[in-house]
């Protein structure tokens, strides 16, 4: 399932949900016209769980989230961001939100390099971090509309937690059948991790509603 868009119109621009979807499409398409430096950024700022495990370049942890691996990888990841962060961000303001955004981006990082510490392949992607806005979004527009895409041909509008609970059982599933994996592919456990993140932080974070003390009440004191 690949989400078109939502329902759920936000207050107020989101700038730094924009700011994030052009900084990243920038990085991608700067490294992608040089497949050397391209290369070269990817086995610098790519995170390699070896490397954090043995404590060594822990600033990867950041790094990653803004390289990917192709076209495809970028525009689905920003596609996500695109729908699901900018009611996100209205919610909780912008420090809360980048917050949420970099700690499940870090925390989903570790969960895969816990799980795979042994391992030298590349781990890149801002996925942990959009998995974790997902769950924020889930928790505070619980109905909103999704209007989804399904292969082949078909197109439901779905409510935000049948859509993004599929989509976590779905990436559970896959991180259980993928457990002593130590190859390239979906870093399913980094989405898992950064979708639990992103699910306490949210409801840490979670805005006080403000409830009127005098219901109904117009007059003046």
């Amino acid at each position: 399932m690949l989400p078109i868009r939502d329902y759920n119109p936000p207050r107020r621009r989101a700038l730094l949900t924009w700011g994030l979807i052009l900084i990243n499409f920038g990085v991608y398409f700067y490294l992608a016209q040089n497949p050397v430096m391209d290369e070269n950024a990817i086995a610098r700022y790519a995170v390699i769980p070896a490397d954090i495990t043995a404590g060594r370049h822990l600033g990867t942890l950041i790094t990653s989230m803004f390289l990917h691996a192709n076209l495809l990888h970028v525009a689905g990841n920003m596609l996500f961001l695109w729908i699901f962060g900018n009611n996100v961000e209205d919610k909780l303001g912008e420090l809360k939100f980048l917050v949420v955004y970099f700690a499940s981006g870090i925390a989903g990082s570790l969960l895969q390099i816990f799980i795979t510490p042994d391992s030298t392949v590349p781990m890149l992607g801002a996925s942990g971090a959009i998995s974790g806005l997902l769950a924020a979004y889930v928790l505070y527009f619980p109905r909103a509309r999704i209007l989804t895409f399904v292969v082949p041909l078909f197109i439901f509008t779905l409510p935000a937690y049948v859509f993004i609970g599929y989509w976590i059982a779905l990436q559970a599933l896959n991180a259980f059948l993928n457990i002593g994996a130590i190859g390239g592919g979906v870093a399913f456990f980094a989405h898992v991790g950064g979708f639990g993140t992103g699910l306490i932080l949210a409801l840490l974070l979670r805005p006080r509603e403000h409830v009127d003390p005098h219901p109904g009440y117009g007059g003046y004191p």
